[in-house]
């Protein structure tokens, strides 16, 4: 099985996109989706897909103290079933 790493960055891949353009590779997972120009519409909506691709939910402060996809990866790491 891919770890979540893994399996996060196949998600921000096939999902994330900036002005109709993929973020490209590598990813760096010590910048939040925010800095590289995602919308907070677009974040909203990857944070649920990542919800139920994880099988975790997000609280308000989960979400204000997640600043970075590394961060992310670390959180489903602890919490992911």
């Amino acid at each position: 099985m891919a770890s979540n790493e893994d399996r996060l960055r196949k998600l921000v891949q096939e999902n994330i996109e900036v002005d109709g353009k993929p973020l490209g590779q590598p990813l760096d997972l010590n910048v939040g989706l925010t800095e590289v120009g995602v919308s907070s519409r677009d974040l909203v909506a990857f944070a649920k897909l990542v919800s139920h691709e994880f099988n975790v939910t997000f609280t308000p402060d989960d979400c204000a103290n997640l600043k970075s996809l590394r961060q992310l990866v670390e959180f489903l790491d602890t919490r992911a079933g």
